[in-house]
């Protein structure tokens, strides 16, 4: 069969990872992958047993360790994203946590886009910090700032791209360039984008994450995050912070998400295609100061967009005319459209950022970064784009009679 990694993305999202031959001596193979729900696996001999401790390749000893139905799929992950491997957390913040603690190993320093998820935010101003390692925090969407920055110590490269919730971008061939210039790992959260979207490593990015409980499952049933990068990196955090720490993918959640990937490519392109339709609505509204969407002429960074993603994706931010109680008024009127934190869901979700995702972090902080009290992130989903318009619509209307 030819590389997997030159197929095209659908046939990838379905076929990368899957065994095509029979592990038995009897004939027929699951079309699925089956969902190995156990926590350890039982072995014939004590030689066979101490094998599997010295070489995990040669067998599965317990699910913290590995699992098939895990190994499945971070196959298919790792061909998504054009890693070499790949790894499954239980959470999309077990990955950002695993990745950062594999990179800071043996301590260091932090340069960090300004505007980040709220969670990943604390963790770098917060956790990370109680362990003596310090976080500068920089608009990386200009890469001076990022060069500036760097220090002695300084181990890593945090970015998001597009943002967590303001959806600016940043550079990353020329931000991987710096980063390997100065010997940093480089890591990017790239859940807004999808692989579908972008592909970081491809632009010389070293590691991605991704909380796998948006877009690569798509329908809010599970919670699971993912890391990607060169194959000894993976091997690092796979035996060191993922295992010690624990934050393990459930076998099920595994399994859960290995089905959400093969339609990936086909949501992603529905979800695209409607919030390209419902921005330009968006826009044109007199109740919204401004709408920020990667594929709109008039974003700030639009002809990057062009140059470096595939798509645009399926998250829109606004600034309402009248601040938080202009924001929390829009979301209370919406009656297809439902008020919830996540994203990547089939179903359209909207939030206001400064009470909600956002709440913890500091008042001046989230002035300082754009998270203001007027700020909505919608996350478009798969219904029809003229009910989510006339929905918004309805609940705009109410806000300006």
């Amino acid at each position: 069969m030819t590389s997997q990694r030159n197929l095209g993305k659908n046939t990838q999202a379905i076929h990368a990872g899957e065994a095509r031959t029979s592990t038995t001596e009897k004939s027929g193979i699951p079309l699925l992958p089956p969902i190995y729900q156990n926590s350890t696996f039982r072995f014939t001999t004590a030689a066979e047993c101490a094998e599997a401790f010295r070489d995990e390749e040669s067998g599965y000893v317990y699910t913290r360790w590995g699992n098939p139905t895990q190994e499945v799929l971070e196959k298919k992950l790792a061909v998504l994203e054009a890693g070499e491997d790949a790894l499954a957390t239980a959470s999309g913040m077990g990955a950002v946590s695993t990745a950062l603690l594999t990179a800071l190993a043996e301590g260091g320093h932090v340069v960090a886009m300004e505007n980040l998820y709220s969670a990943t935010f604390q963790i770098l101003n917060e956790e990370l910090q109680r362990f003596g390692i310090e976080t500068t925090f920089v608009d990386a969407t200009d890469t001076a700032q990022i060069e500036r920055a760097i220090r002695d110590d300084t181990k890593v490269l945090y970015l998001e791209s597009p943002t967590n919730p303001l959806l600016k971008l940043i550079d990353l061939r020329a931000s991987a360039e710096i980063a390997k210039a100065h010997g940093l790992t480089s890591i990017i959260d790239n859940t807004f984008a999808t692989p579908c979207g972008q592909q970081p490593i491809a632009l010389g990015i070293d590691v991605v994450v991704h909380s796998m409980t948006k877009y690569l499952s798509g329908t809010g049933a599970v919670i699971a995050g993912a890391i990607i990068g060169e194959k000894e990196f993976v091997t690092r955090a796979k035996e060191g912070a993922l295992r010690n720490f624990g934050a393990v993918i459930s076998p099920f959640n595994a399994w859960l998400t290995l089905h959400g990937l093969t339609t990936l490519p086909l949501r992603f392109t529905r979800h695209c295609e409607n919030a390209a339709r419902i921005a330009a609505f968006l826009e044109t509204h007199p109740a919204i100061a401004w709408v920020r969407y990667p594929g709109l002429p008039s974003h700030p960074q639009h002809e990057l967009a062009e140059h470096q993603m595939e798509a645009f994706g399926g998250m829109i931010t606004l600034e309402l005319k009248g601040g938080r109680t202009a924001g929390e008024h829009l979301v209370d009127r919406l009656q297809l459209c439902s008020l919830a934190v996540s994203l990547g869901d089939v179903r359209t979700l909207i939030c206001h950022p400064a009470s909600t995702t956002h709440s913890h972090v500091p008042a001046e902080i989230r002035q300082q970064i754009g998270v203001t009290d007027g700020l909505v992130r919608i996350s478009v989903g798969l219904e029809d784009t003229d009910d989510i318009i006339a929905d918004l619509e309805q609940a705009l209307q109410s806000h300006t009679s």
